[in-house]
């Protein structure tokens, strides 16, 4: 501290000797003072500016700047900048807290958000000191010294969001309450849209509930990316209490509001969710929020995905009907896709005309959906030909295009046109062939034939392009173990998936139980159950109606009977197989089960 007071002390004296007796370099007669200084900065005469700073230092010029009232931010601003590049000055966190100050107390805020944005990009300073030396170098009263700090800490946090330092920009968020800094929404919202883009719900909730708890004045955008975050997660119900929020605050949901919501519970797969998107639905008219195209379209995804084929027609004719808005091509594919799921064929290729006759151009979704509808009806010969035609056409097929296709050559026993086809995906430039989803269509119809030289080839060629099974290739390839009756092998197998980082499904864990079963070994089979069980896995349904199956062949229609009342109190709903089994193993046997204090209904 000694040697700087010296140094500064030396460099006003300097100054003062200038302002008395020097001359500019470029020989002029006039005395230097503040306003030639000034003059120097603002009009860029950095030669001359240079044979002054090299008296002193870089460091010591512009503390000088800051203590002198003649300077004001904009010129500070234009040395700090020309210094740090002409004499290779890395500034310190103090310094660029300091001209932060100086520049929100002149109010010029795009200089702010530039300097920030500059600092935040090149260091990786603690965001504690950063914080610190943003109060201790603000010279202001104490009214003005809150607001500069809120402004500066504010864009701060914005500033490590745009440049994707998400958890600096967290812990300013966090760092900010204890200093009791009053952020605003266009901090907070663009910090809580990273969260979500990252599924980190969490910390977007915690975002949430403190600018919930610090009064920070949420809007629209607020309530909607949080509604978003959760739905994406799940959290259907969580969303639904966001939008109770948002009228606490006296914030009208919008469209964009309801389609998250509905689209959350099309999505959702949970039994009664159609019902609850309906119910929005017809919440949002009486509310005078006015559906949308995109509204439309979530809905009949939504029920073509529940294979409710009439609703999802119903609502094509209303928007079809609707004086303002019109089908669209994702809602024709949709439609068009569900009517294939449903092997309506003939009215998805009517729809596709119909298409075609609005001056919508069908694309590769569209054509995939009918390729698929084709190979679902066994008409490959026709799949292939709509292949090839949209080729002619320009358009590129797509992963799922040859997948679709390879899959159907598959299940009708021609692997040479299935390897032909993938012979034509990899020369394809439109599509990535290293992918492991296509490999295991191969894998499926090779295993089916019983081919294992032509499996270890395809093993081989996917570990030369450096393509990684996945837990979908070990459950093809345990599963043709265990038909041909090598469940050690296919033990061996299983270990190996868990070596290489993969987790088994339960339905890795239910072939090989179901192999165990078929081969008699109920004590194997029971062992798998256990190992599955250690691994985090609950059986399911299906594990348990393969047990009870096997203990019934075995003649243990007592334990059969014991696993059956194991399944329920564990609060497993029995399907159409488990009551088949019943049935055909137990009762047709002459054995009654004794359920237990459940309810029983099925026989």
């Amino acid at each position: 501290m000694l040697l700087h007071s010296l140094r500064l002390a030396s460099l006003r004296a300097q100054v003062a000797i200038f302002r008395r007796t020097q001359t500019l370099v470029s020989a002029s007669e006039e005395q230097i003072d503040n306003s030639k200084l000034s003059e120097l900065i603002s009009n860029q005469h950095w030669r001359d500016l240079r044979s002054i700073v090299n008296r002193t230092s870089p460091e010591e010029f512009l503390q000088f700047l800051f203590e002198s009232e003649a300077f004001d931010a904009e010129t500070t601003l234009r040395y700090f900048r020309w210094s740090a590049k002409e004499f290779d000055v890395c500034y310190g966190v103090e310094f660029h807290c300091r001209l932060l100050n100086l520049l929100a107390m002149a109010r010029r805020y795009g200089e702010i958000r530039s300097l920030i944005d500059w600092f935040v990009r090149s260091r990786d300073e603690s965001v504690s000191l950063v914080l610190h030396s943003i109060v201790s170098t603000s010279s202001s009263s104490r009214l003005k010294k809150r607001i500069c700090c809120d402004v500066i800490v504010d864009m701060l946090v914005l500033g490590y969001v745009k440049n994707s330092k998400i958890d600096f920009a967290v812990e300013a968020f966090e760092r900010a309450g204890d200093y009791r800094f009053r952020l605003s929404k266009f901090s907070c919202n663009p910090l809580l849209n990273a969260l979500v883009k990252q599924r980190r719900i969490e910390n977007a909730e915690a975002v949430y509930k403190e600018m919930m708890r610090r009064r920070v004045s949420p809007d629209l955008i607020t309530f909607n990316i949080m509604i978003n975050g959760l739905c994406k997660a799940g959290r259907l119900q969580k969303a639904g209490d966001v939008m109770e929020d948002m009228k606490a605050w006296g914030v009208l949901p919008s469209v964009v509001t309801y389609n998250t919501i509905i689209d959350g519970y099309c999505k959702s797969g949970k039994a009664g969710k159609l019902y609850k998107a309906d119910a929005l639905l017809k919440e949002m008219i009486s509310k005078n929020v006015h559906p949308n195209e995109v509204t439309f379209n979530i809905m009949i995804y939504g029920y073509c995905k529940d294979r409710d084929i009439l609703s999802a027609k119903r609502l094509f004719k209303e928007i079809k009907d609707h004086p303002d808005l019109a089908p669209n091509v994702i809602t024709y594919n949709s439609l068009i896709n569900g009517l294939c799921q449903e092997g309506k064929l003939d009215e998805a290729l009517s729809l596709r005309d119909e298409m075609l006759c609005m001056n919508l151009i069908p694309n590769v979704a569209t054509n995939n959906a009918l390729i698929n509808g084709f190979c679902k009806k066994g008409m490959v010969k026709e799949a292939r030909q709509l292949f090839d035609f949209i080729i002619k056409q320009g358009l590129s097929p797509n992963v799922i295009s040859y997948n679709t296709l390879i899959d159907a050559y598959n299940k009708g026993g021609k692997m040479e046109e299935a390897l032909k086809l993938h012979g034509l995906m990899m020369l394809d430039k439109n599509v990535c062939p290293d992918n492991v989803s296509t490999y295991n269509c191969l894998i499926s119809g090779l295993c089916a034939e019983g081919n294992k030289k032509r499996v270890s080839e395809i093993l081989d060629q996917m570990a030369e392009k450096g393509v990684r099974a996945d837990d979908v290739t070990y459950n093809i390839l345990i599963s043709a173990l265990c038909r041909k009756g090598e469940s050690k092998k296919a033990i061996k197998l299983l270990d190996e998936m868990i070596d290489v980082g993969l987790k088994p499904r339960h339905l890795t864990y239910n072939i090989l139980i179901d192999a165990f079963c078929g081969e008699g070994k109920l004590d194997a089979a029971f062992n798998m159950k256990m190992r599955m069980e250690k691994a985090g896995r609950r059986a399911n349904i299906v594990t348990y109606n393969v047990l009870i199956k096997g203990l019934c062949k075995k003649g243990k229609l007592e334990e059969a009977n014991g696993l059956l009342n194991e399944m329920l109190e564990k609060g497993l709903i029995p399907n159409q197989i488990t009551y088949e089994i019943i049935r055909e193993e137990m009762v047709e046997q002459g054995f009654v089960p004794d359920i237990d204090g459940h309810l029983y209904s099925g026989v």
